[in-house]
């Protein structure tokens, strides 16, 4: 009797496997818990294989035969994808999935606007986005999971290709009580004398401290935290200053309260935000038109969401 499997019932194994829960696949996702159980109890029944077992609580791990499987569903969905690929080169129309991650930092301010034009143009492309850190996006874009990426030049693997796109150089928040908080631009040096909030995610975090490495000086870390949002509010309610590389056109963080931005003076290595892509991506029809929209969408003098630094502007 032939196997009969779905490619959602695919999708979700995979998204178990990557994220080691089925509440935390069926998160990232949107879809049900229950619609993810039972894709995998029916990927189990159908291939008479246990696929997981559990480790503790909801959490779970492949066996030596989910392991063997989620290498071959990898290759099926990356097989189809180019079957997608493929059509859409042969017939000229835009169409199929779309897989793009985005820097969690960044991706509820830039990445919608983007969507939303793309999404317009190409209605016949089924558009899926995903936030991750820096580490979650290489590991997507070179495990096939990820089509693109927008996101930093920041430890960027070797077989992997960044395209370039804007410069953004560090910004410095103060609450506007904070001493510093009316300085046209600021020193590392300043900086270093308060306390900071550091936005501690991986690969960023990093950045943020090499910063103050390569003057020399040492950082007052006085809080630590994951979430964009709780950094600017942590900032605006006078827990210490913050760094960041984007500017929001808002100057309020999210609790409503205000935030200054003021640029960092001196010889600062900028971020650069671009795309990330495997080698081969812009073989795929979809995945070249969506690198020239993001071309032509974000740029040196503007990105959506953003707010600018001037042109000419030194900090």
């Amino acid at each position: 009797m032939p196997l009969r499997f779905t490619l959602r019932q695919l999708e979700y194994f995979i998204a178990v496997a990557d994220h080691g829960s089925i509440a935390a696949a069926a998160g990232q996702l949107n879809v049900s818990s229950p619609s993810i159980s039972a894709a995998i109890t029916q990927l189990e029944e159908g291939f008479r294989l246990q696929l997981f077992t559990r480790k503790r609580a909801h959490a779970l791990s492949l066996t030596r035969a989910g392991q063997q499987f989620l290498e071959q569903s990898r290759n099926v969905m990356r097989e189809t994808r180019q079957l997608n690929a493929l059509s859409a080169d042969i017939t000229g129309k835009m169409q199929g999935p779309l897989h793009v991650g985005c820097l969690l930092t960044f991706a509820q301010i830039v990445l919608p606007q983007l969507r939303r034009k793309f999404a317009d143009a190409n209605p016949d492309v089924e558009f899926r986005q995903f936030e991750r850190t820096q580490t979650e996006l290489i590991e997507g874009i070179q495990n096939a999971t990820l089509d693109v990426a927008l996101t930093y030049d920041l430890s960027i693997p070797h077989d992997l290709e960044f395209a370039s796109l804007v410069d953004l150089p560090p910004y410095a928040l103060f609450a506007p009580s904070h001493p510093l908080a009316r300085e046209a631009s600021v020193s590392l040096k300043q900086l270093a004398q308060h306390p900071m909030v550091l936005l501690d995610l991986p690969v960023s975090a990093s950045y943020f401290t090499s910063l103050f490495q390569h003057a020399r000086l040492k950082p007052l870390i006085g809080e630590r935290t994951r979430d964009m949002a709780a950094m600017q509010s942590l900032v605006a309610n006078g827990f210490g200053y913050g760094l960041a590389n984007i500017r929001p056109t808002s100057e309020l963080a999210p609790d409503g309260k205000p935030l200054r931005h003021v640029p960092v003076s001196g010889a600062v290595r900028p971020m650069k935000l671009g795309l990330l892509l495997s080698d081969g991506a812009k073989s795929s029809l979809v995945v070249r038109r969506f690198v020239e929209h993001a071309r032509a969408q974000l740029g040196s003098r503007a990105v959506p969401g953003l707010k600018m630094p001037r042109e000419g502007a030194t900090p």
